[in-house]
């Protein structure tokens, strides 16, 4: 009997730590409510009694997780949601948290990864994962490439407001293949059908014999900070090869963009 107990009352403890997760989630996922969530929902939705939500909860508002509105007696999220929600924003970092999608993408697609930010008028790159049985890329990180004539550079600004398209325009959109885009009209146009399609394609716009499939990546603002694409010869990425490679990509952008908080 004295062995089993502590067994018992652990097991007991667990249970009751779901449960508690299980309060919190809910009224996470419901925080928009202007009202919070009653009692009698949070009872009935968990499928417990009142009595047992009043035990879960108590810890949760203690540690401020929680809190009660005094008046109506609803729940909503507590200041210490927002406190552990900015200490771990505070711990990620991009090419960190993006490096494990990153190898998995390359792993499956056998083509160059790579990962970007956006400096107005430019794409920096950050982070690169290759396939080294391919003919290798010439991007290396650090290096800059102009927004408008990139799939990671087209990625971000659909997102971005026009202020920003325009200041891309402004600094110039010069052709360096016989297919990069040199004007705003067409440009907006093409930022547009990625906004619909959820990814951006360079074909052959930035080098002559390279097709890049993008997708942007979202922070915990939803704001986009980042983009991720597959890049790879033409004559192993073709046109409608394409077409598949971009469910992917994006597939993987939205991964990060969840472990970066984004609830898009």
């Amino acid at each position: 009997m004295t062995d089993e107990a502590p067994v018992t009352e652990g097991r007991n403890q667990s249970t009751s730590l779901r449960r508690a997760l299980a309060v919190l989630e809910h009224v996470r996922d419901h925080a928009g409510a202007s009202q919070g969530l009653s009692l009698t929902r949070l009872a009935d939705v968990l499928e417990v009694s009142k009595s047992t939500v009043l035990r879960l909860t108590a810890p949760l508002i203690e540690a401020k997780l929680l809190e009660r509105d005094r008046r109506t007696g609803a729940y909503r999220l507590g200041h210490g949601s927002l406190l552990l929600g900015q200490a771990y924003l505070a711990t990620l970092d991009l090419r960190t948290v993006a490096a494990e999608e990153s190898h998995r993408l390359m792993t499956e697609v056998r083509e160059t990864v790579h990962l970007v930010v956006y400096d107005a008028p430019d794409v920096v790159y950050i982070d690169k994962v290759e396939n080294e049985t391919n003919v290798r890329m010439a991007s290396r990180v650090g290096s800059r490439a102009p927004a408008y004539r990139t799939a990671v550079g087209k990625a971000i600004l659909a997102w971005q407001p026009e202020a920003d398209v325009e200041q891309v325009v402004a600094a110039g959109m010069p052709f360096v293949t016989r297919f990069t885009i040199t004007d705003g009209t067409r440009l907006r146009a093409e930022l547009h059908r990625i906004r619909q399609r959820g990814y951006a394609v360079d074909d052959r716009e930035n080098e002559p014999e390279v097709r890049c499939v993008a997708a942007p990546i979202f922070n915990h603002a939803d704001a986009v900070i980042a983009a991720i694409s597959v890049s790879g010869l033409t004559s192993r990425i073709t046109a409608a090869r394409v077409r598949d490679l971009g469910p992917l990509v994006a597939e993987t952008a939205a991964r990060i963009s969840r472990k970066l908080g984004s609830t898009r």
